[in-house]
């Protein structure tokens, strides 16, 4: 395996154990020109179910599974969904896809804007779809649920405990997909087995960091990278499609 997908690996993990999402968000838009979309979505979606397992545990003390059911719900019903509709794509259209969703969540975020508090808690149906249909596809189901979290008004604990309950939920799902569809192949379970160690180590130092860094100056950074590979993305994919 290429180093590289092990920096990566590293980098998305330690901003997982940090910030307590964006891992897939770091990622994919990186393993997928690397690797193809049909072995970095199906190994990415193993190492971030195995580093929820150490979250879960880590966040289980705020865990409200009453805030985030409904989530859960929606987005099992949208994984398959987006797991069949990637295939039927082109692969520049989907680094357009996936870039037009990393750069823009980047961009809201740095923004400052926030949606407005939602009372209904039934609308968890609808954004736990969305972030299905972007987890089948990519594994990137992270910004609607952040989204939905600041509609509801979390505190710190209760978002970084919710988020690892919801991504555990919807990367079995991915990865029970992804089994179905015939994509655990050689290639994809050898490339989880030498990612696990950068994985670990990520989250580990991640873990040891989080009470050093301020979460609000880094999740900027973090955000000004998503641009940055949104853009990059928006750009390979464009060039594809005047060249084909």
């Amino acid at each position: 395996m290429p180093l590289i997908v092990l920096g990566i690996i590293f980098f998305a993990l330690f901003v997982q154990g940090v910030a307590g999402f964006g891992s897939a968000l770091i990622a994919m838009p990186l393993l997928v020109p690397i690797l193809g979309i049909e072995v970095a979505a199906p190994m990415f979606a193993l190492l971030i179910f195995t580093g929820e397992i150490i979250l879960i545990i880590r966040y289980r003390h705020a865990l409200h599974f009453d805030q985030i059911w409904r989530l859960m719900i929606g987005g099992l019903l949208g994984i398959p969904i987006g797991m069949i509709g990637v295939n039927t794509l082109p692969e520049p259209l989907v680094l357009l896809i996936l870039g037009v969703v990393t750069g823009g969540y980047g961009l809201y975020a740095l923004s400052g804007a926030r949606l407005p508090r939602l009372k209904n808690p039934n609308v968890g149906y609808g954004f736990g779809f969305v972030a299905g249909l972007l987890s089948g596809a990519y594994n990137t189901g992270g910004p609607p649920y952040v989204m939905y979290s600041s509609t509801r008004g979390w505190t710190p604990a209760e978002f970084k405990s919710n988020m690892q309950a919801m991504f555990f939920v919807s990367s079995l799902g991915v990865i029970l997909g992804h089994t179905v569809m015939g994509r655990m192949t050689i290639d994809v379970m050898q490339g989880f087995l030498l990612a696990v160690p950068a994985m670990v180590i990520g989250l580990v130092l991640g873990f040891s960091l989080d009470g050093f860094i301020k979460p609000e100056q880094f999740r900027k950074i973090v955000m000004v990278l998503l641009v940055i590979i949104g853009v990059r993305l928006i750009y390979v994919a464009v060039t594809g499609m005047i060249v084909s």
